[in-house]
């Protein structure tokens, strides 16, 4: 390996047969298409978690680069769309430079029967199911942690989405109202006979839904494992864009926080107590 190599990542793992793909043609598309200087065929490394598109290490001697494409069968209309993935970030990159940096973006479906995207990887730790003992997280470098976190939150909903040329992302005002119907007919259509029907929670869900309180660029799945962290734990970079949008910066608030530890919900094994409650100190 070069010294230039960074290491592999932990989640990386041996490829599964059925999300396997044609390597060749993967290498020699990017570079017919402006990366030339990639020589010979990459290592692939599938990323393990997730249950929605599918990523891939692509490990060149002194080069990782990562592809996203979707999973293979029936995929809803508006469901892993490569293209608007891919033109989100790229889009976003002037304005918010926390994205991955963008390499190319495929639609000819003969190469690997699908639209796919190639992003440089950024380097560097993501937090899951507990911190590695190296980054020496204390009460105090928690807290900052956090806090840089959430500053970049702030900072993706100050960019404004007219200006960025992200405006066709968005589809006007309502788009609380979109999302407590949407979500609920979701919820009906996917019911088996041994859940509540919760018909008095959507009620009260559509009844007391707030008026929108803006329309910025959102995440929608803004959370500490979509944070990549540098060895002095400030945030390198945002992954995971297939669910941005524009609508109400207030949602993408409330999403995040569905994921935030309280001490009341807290216990010694739960998944982020104990670092993340550091920072409600």
């Amino acid at each position: 390996m070069s010294p230039k190599t960074p290491a592999l990542p932990d989640n990386a793992r041996t490829v599964r047969d059925e999300d396997a793909f044609d390597v060749v043609a993967v290498a020699q598309w990017l570079r017919d298409n402006g990366s030339a200087e990639l020589e010979g065929m990459p290592e692939v490394r599938q990323f393990a978690g997730g249950a929605s598109n599918l990523t891939y290490l692509l490990r060149y001697p002194d080069r990782d680069l990562v592809l996203r494409r979707p999973p293979a069968g029936a995929k809803p209309s508006s469901g892993h769309d490569m293209v608007r993935e891919y033109r989100i970030q790229s889009l976003l990159a002037p304005v918010y430079p926390h994205v991955p940096a963008m390499v190319g973006l495929c639609t000819d479906p003969s190469v690997l029967g699908s639209d796919f995207y190639v992003m440089e990887r950024v380097e560097g730790a993501i937090l899951r199911s507990a911190p590695p003992a190296e980054l020496g997280l204390t009460p105090k470098n928690t807290r900052e942690l956090c806090l840089r976190v959430i500053d970049l939150l702030i900072e993706l909903h100050g960019v404004d989405p007219t200006s960025a040329g992200l405006e066709e992302f968005g589809r006007g005002t309502g788009y609380v109202a979109r999302q407590v119907a949407g979500w609920t007919k979701r919820y009906a259509a996917a019911r088996t006979d041994n859940v509540p029907d919760f018909a008095r929670v959507a009620k009260w869900l559509d009844d007391n839904r707030p008026a929108d309180v803006a329309s910025r660029v959102i995440h929608g799945d803004f959370r500490l494992d979509n944070v990549v962290l540098g060895d002095d734990l400030r945030p390198r970079a945002v992954l995971d864009w297939e669910l941005a949008t524009i609508g109400d910066p207030l949602m993408d608030l409330g999403s995040s926080l569905a994921y935030w530890p309280t001490r009341r919900s807290s216990t010694s094994g739960s998944r982020w107590a104990t670092w993340t409650l550091a920072a409600t100190n």
